[in-house]
């Protein structure tokens, strides 16, 4: 059932997704294509706030803080794999594989690849310091309209 804490979440872990990609594309390579990277990672931002914080809401602060960060770690983690299948695909359509097993090896190579790549200070603290106030936000929320 849609409840404005769920819409709240939703939205604010959709922004921080815009705000982080902003800070991931100066340190991709020169020259890359970009892609649906800002409306992929957005609207896995809302899929995150919206399903993960369902039954999670109204617990409290502590439980607050807890389900923002550990959002925005789903987020992070369903977006280093959906960039990854689409940089596999890439690959794959250019015949860089021997068969599919080694295309589905890579997408989780290519993951990694890019999380050692965003793993800077601006972008952890942002991914943290973001999930942390999604969390209270969305309690506020909760507590607002009941």
């Amino acid at each position: 059932m849609p409840t404005a804490p769920r819409l709240i979440a939703a939205v604010l872990l959709a922004i921080l997704a815009y705000i982080t990609s902003v800070q991931i594309v100066p340190l991709l390579p020169e020259g890359t294509d970009m892609g649906y990277f800002f409306p992929l990672n957005m609207a896995l931002g809302v899929f995150v706030g919206w399903f993960y914080f369902n039954r999670r809401i109204g617990r409290g602060l502590v439980s607050g803080l807890n389900n923002g960060l550990t959002g925005t770690a789903l987020l992070l983690g369903l977006g280093l794999l959906a960039q990854g299948s689409n940089e596999m695909f890439r690959l794959a359509m250019r015949h860089r594989f021997d068969g599919p097993f080694d295309a589905l090896g890579a997408i989780f190579t290519i993951s990694v690849d890019y999380l050692f790549l965003i793993s800077v200070p601006a972008v952890l603290g942002t991914l943290a310091i973001g999930g942390c106030v999604v969390g209270v936000l969305t309690e506020s929320a909760s507590k607002r309209w009941k």
